[in-house]
């Protein structure tokens, strides 16, 4: 228990005892004390018990020492403690946020070392944090523990698990908040050594400021977040997306007609990648898609032209099954940045709704009602459609296209879609509401393509003012 209530007494002198000079404190109701071969080593020892009383510090009744001494040698190691961190975590967040923290700590541990002497490779020791010791599985009574405690690692892990636990600074030491400096910049380098995206390192940097939030607020073994006290800013880097290579209009449907025409799993996935293009939607959303979420206009001549609308409430994003509940290697989760039973609006051109309606008419669904679904009914997952992209890549561009970034991922399609109702004229909140951004998002990823929208904003106000004058 710690208490203000401290006396500490002058020192005494026993003779003919080997440590004669004792140093006695009443921290509470119990009394200490301490005996020194020399005075002056025990007035150095009241000098240091004094300058604490001085600094308000608490005082620990059982052991008598101030605070700041207790917190040092009770002090856990940085690896014992992010553990526990995860552990705390696991059940409350969702498997996406739970990979996050654990790739986002498997890329700080390692910097936070007293030593780098003898170290694993970097590869083994990152897979070694982030598959082994931040995971969590549960034991045999139930209860969530690390992986490498229930499931036998390979020796290389073994080893690498054992070599941090032992090089890992203790978390007192962080009380110097220089020692943060590597961590942050570690969190700045992707694998390959090139600048991490902006977004990207801002996740991670959370990440770490709420564990040392933790750190202090909850466990106590810092008296301040020294994150704050880090001088750092992350190397500029520009978020925007690439638009060199973002497919045209022309180029989208060229690769969606390969996509089509790559065989029969192309034909059932042609309306998944029209989701990406014509209706911005997030690879999640759309494997979360079902029938009673699109309203389509009746199939008749008179509607040809009219518009559908798609309802989003819910997506399944992959995460893979290390991270999830249940095993699955995906989560169902509300739409992105959204309170789980918020809805999001997508108007849908004719275009979609054929595409959808015919999907529809000769594939079914799936018995939950889902439009897009793997060979073996289960949740589509990216390797199925990716390799469709790939031979539609292939088939719609040339080999320099092919070759170089242009639409390397279907995600391309998105951007394409977002780029096309911007340079069309539509609102940037309408933008932003249909693609499921904040106006922020989308000011920053889609930057140069809204600033010639603004230049044209611009000349139609200066057409009103100069008509304006003339009248």
């Amino acid at each position: 228990m710690l208490t203000y209530d401290v006396d500490i007494w002058s020192i005494r002198k026993r003779s003919g005892r080997p440590k004669p000079w004792e140093l006695r404190w009443r921290v509470g109701e119990r009394p200490h004390s301490r005996s020194f071969k020399l005075k002056p080593q025990a007035e150095g020892r009241r000098s240091e018990l004094m300058t604490a009383l001085r600094e308000n510090q608490q005082f620990d009744e059982e052991t008598g020492l101030p605070a700041r001494e207790l917190m040092a040698r009770t002090s856990p190691s940085w690896y014992e403690h992010v553990t526990g961190y995860v552990l705390m975590k696991w059940p409350q967040v969702a498997a996406k946020h739970r990979a996050s923290i654990a790739e986002s700590l498997a890329i700080v541990t390692p910097a936070l070392v007293t030593s780098k002497r003898g170290a694993p490779r970097p590869g083994v020791l990152r897979e070694a944090l982030y598959q082994w010791a931040f995971r969590a599985v549960r034991n045999s009574e139930g209860s969530w523990v690390p992986r490498h405690v229930v499931e036998e690692p390979p020796a290389d892990i073994r080893a690498a698990l054992e070599w941090i636990a032992a090089r890992s600074i203790k978390v007192k030491d962080l009380e110097d908040p220089t020692l943060l400096r590597p961590a942050l910049e570690a969190l700045s380098i992707r694998l390959d050594g090139g600048k991490a995206a902006e977004n990207t390192v801002s996740r991670k940097r959370m990440v770490l400021s709420n564990v040392l939030r933790y750190t202090v607020e909850e466990k106590g073994l810092l008296t301040a977040n020294p994150l704050r006290r880090v001088d750092w800013t992350p190397p500029e880097n520009d978020d925007e997306i690439d638009f060199r290579y973002v497919p045209g209009p022309s180029q989208a449907r060229a690769l969606l007609g390969a996509v089509r025409d790559s065989g029969p799993r192309g034909k059932h996935l042609h309306a998944f990648f029209g989701c990406l293009y014509y209706a911005a939607m997030r690879p999640g959303e759309i494997a979360a898609l079902t029938a009673a979420d699109c309203t389509l206009p009746p199939n008749s001549p008179e509607s040809v032209r009219e518009w559908g609308e798609l309802l989003l409430g819910e997506s399944r994003p992959e995460v893979g099954g290390g991270w999830t509940d249940d095993g699955t290697s995906y989560e169902k989760r509300g739409l992105k940045r959204r309170k789980r039973g918020a809805t999001r609006s997508v108007p849908i051109p004719p275009v979609l709704v054929h595409l959808l309606r015919e999907h529809i008419a000769r594939y079914g669904t799936a018995d939950d009602g889902r439009l897009f679904r793997a060979s073996r009914g289960g949740r589509l997952n990216s390797t199925e459609y990716c390799a469709v992209w790939d031979r539609a890549r292939a088939a719609a561009l040339s080999p320099s296209e092919a070759k170089s970034a242009l639409a390397a991922v279907p995600y391309s399609l998105r951007h394409a879609g977002v780029s096309l109702w911007i340079k069309s004229g539509v609102d940037p909140a309408e933008v932003a509401a249909r693609a499921g951004h904040s106006i922020t998002v989308l000011y920053r990823f889609y930057a140069k393509i809204l600033k010639g929208g603004q230049e044209h904003s611009n000349d139609l106000i200066s057409r009103a003012l100069d008509e304006g004058e003339e009248s």
